[in-house]
């Protein structure tokens, strides 16, 4: 089994006991604060990795560092990858979770990058519109990129809308190398 499935099942499997019990936010809550401790911790990411540190070692450290901050399921889900020796797919389970999660609330992610930062009713009115184009919450990730040269790139799921002027000068570039405008010169 790939760690990707691998991690999606472990996430399916956290989401149904979560849901059973009604936890669903709760649980979620505490696999961010996870994943943000696992992110800053290398320390920590070397501990889950490492084929050297066993496994009851690697319980004893994760009940000290989360035991008093997190609910007992979440605890129960870190002591099952730990013993079945799949803590080294704790960052992807928590990210598939996550993903789950949002399909359980009807929520989308959007990325969108854009060439300035936008106001808070340019970005309200964009969220808006991203709801009424894929008729569910929206969670937009913004992102500079000054490259883009002005507009924005809307990336919904695998669909992608861009909207810069990048790549509208690059269509008209192409348009022009074509010939498509020669037809309309006048001498």
């Amino acid at each position: 089994m790939t760690h990707a499935r691998a991690a999606r099942r472990y996430a399916a499997a956290l989401m149904a006991a979560a849901v059973e019990i009604k936890a669903e936010a709760a649980i979620a809550k505490d696999l961010e604060m996870i994943a943000i401790t696992l992110r800053d911790s290398r320390e920590l990411r070397l501990l889950v990795t490492s084929p050297i540190v066993t496994a009851s070692k690697k319980r004893a450290a994760f009940k000290a560092l989360f035991s008093s901050r997190v609910s007992p399921q979440t605890m129960v889900f870190l002591e099952l990858l730990i013993s079945k020796q799949r803590e080294g797919i704790l960052a992807d389970a928590i990210e598939q979770y996550m993903k789950l999660r949002d399909i359980e609330m009807g929520i989308v992610n959007i990325t969108v990058l854009t060439a300035v930062e936008l106001t808070k009713t340019q970005e309200d009115a964009l969220r808006g519109q991203m709801e009424r184009y894929t008729g569910k919450k929206v969670r937009l990730h913004l992102s500079l990129n000054p490259g883009i040269k002005g507009g924005l790139v809307v990336r919904v799921g695998d669909t992608v809308l861009d909207a810069s002027v990048k790549h509208q000068l690059e269509r008209l570039g192409q348009r022009f190398a074509r010939g498509e405008y020669a037809s309309n010169a006048t001498a």
